[in-house]
Order: structure tokens, then sequence, then C-alpha cells
């Protein structure tokens, strides 16, 4: 978590490698990650962007990107998972139906409730999400959130979070300010610092002068 431009984003790109780092190692575990070729480092990764990208086709073809060899089955299975099985069946072709250059005859929760239902098929050891922030109704807000918690169990997650209710349970929260990792530790740890997350917290639920 942090503010616009903290440098979360690029502690993403050094994960996986579309920024190399000056110094010191990134391990998976125990293994660096220059041991790994980009595309082999990168197969261990599922990443659902907030700016979802989806391609011109059917709703099914999209969700299978995530694993060419599934079934209808396993697709529809998925977007019971990602809580987009319900808003899908509603539209006039259901799972066939056509999706326009980036998805643009969906709302951006129904894309990115796609995307977690493709990362769900992907089966990633690795997650990288990056919760929208906004143009997304309340109710598919809440899918999305159910989506997003279904879909790191299990499993190692890295959240770019702005509502910091998403990463309320998380083990580790780490806190960037101006490139550094200023804070680190859990919620209730972080809170009783009364530090930069304590502040940031506070805006965004109590609205308290700081």
């Amino acid at each position: 978590v942090g503010r616009t431009g903290a440098g979360k984003t690029t502690i993403i790109n050094l994960l996986t490698r579309f920024y190399e780092i000056n110094g010191g190692k990134i391990l998976i575990d125990g293994q660096d990650i220059k041991n790994y070729t980009r595309e082999s480092l990168r197969k261990s990764f599922g990443i659902v962007l907030q700016d979802t990208y989806l391609f011109s086709g059917t709703i099914r073809e999209n969700i299978r990107y995530g694993k060419l060899s599934a079934t209808d089955h396993e697709v529809e299975q998925a977007a019971r998972l990602a809580y987009a099985h319900n808003f899908i069946k509603k539209l006039p072709r259901g799972y066939d139906t056509i999706l326009s250059e980036s998805g643009s005859n969906l709302s951006s929760g129904q894309k990115q409730l796609i995307a977690i239902a493709r990362a769900i098929l992907a089966d990633p050891a690795i997650l990288i999400l990056d919760e929208a922030t906004s143009n997304i109704d309340t109710r598919t807000e809440i899918y999305v959130q159910r989506g997003m918690w279904e879909l790191m169990k299990n499993r190692t997650s890295f959240i770019i979070a702005h509502r910091l209710s998403t990463i309320r349970d998380a083990d580790i929260i780490m806190v960037i300010d101006k490139g550094q990792i200023v804070e680190m530790g859990d919620h209730n740890t972080l809170m009783a610092k009364k530090g930069v997350y304590y502040k940031l917290y506070n805006i965004q639920f109590k609205n308290i002068a700081i």
C-alpha cells in the first residue's frame, strides 16, 4: 500500500523482471529469479490488473485464455468461483457473447471478474493483483472482492491495494513511501505504530483530521 507514485507498481515489475534490479537479490523458494528465463518466471505468475486486457472474441474464449486446453465445464466452473457466472448468463448469448475491442461493451467491474475467472483457470503459483479503483458499482464491487478472495486461496499473493479493507487480513502489509518500504507488519501491528499506515487507514475509514 502507499500513495499514488510511491513505487508499488515498480516492485511488481521487478518481481516479473520487466525491470532488472541494480543490487541485491529477489528469491522465489530460495532461488534467484535471475536463474529463470523471463518466460518460465512469468508462467509462475497470474496477473490481474485494474486495466484488464480482453481481446475481441467470446467471453468463453477470453476466460479460456488462462488455460487453452480447458473444457467448457472448467471455464464455467472458474466463472462461478469468480462470481462472474451470474452476470454472464444474463447476457443475450451468455458465454458466447462477443466482446468488442478491449471489452468495451462490459463495465470495468465485469471485465475484472472475467480476468479473475481467467486467473482461477490458469491456477498460478503466485498471484499479482492490482485492485480496481473506480467505475465499479457497489454490487459488482462485492463480487470482485469475493472473487479475489477465492483466487487468493492457497497461493502466495501480492496485492496492490487501494481499499485498505482488501488487505486488512494479509499476513504481511508493506507500506511504500517515495520508493522505500517504510513500514511492514500485519494490520494490528501497523495500527499500533501510528505511522504512515495508521494515517492512510484513518483518512480512508474514519475521515479524521491528521
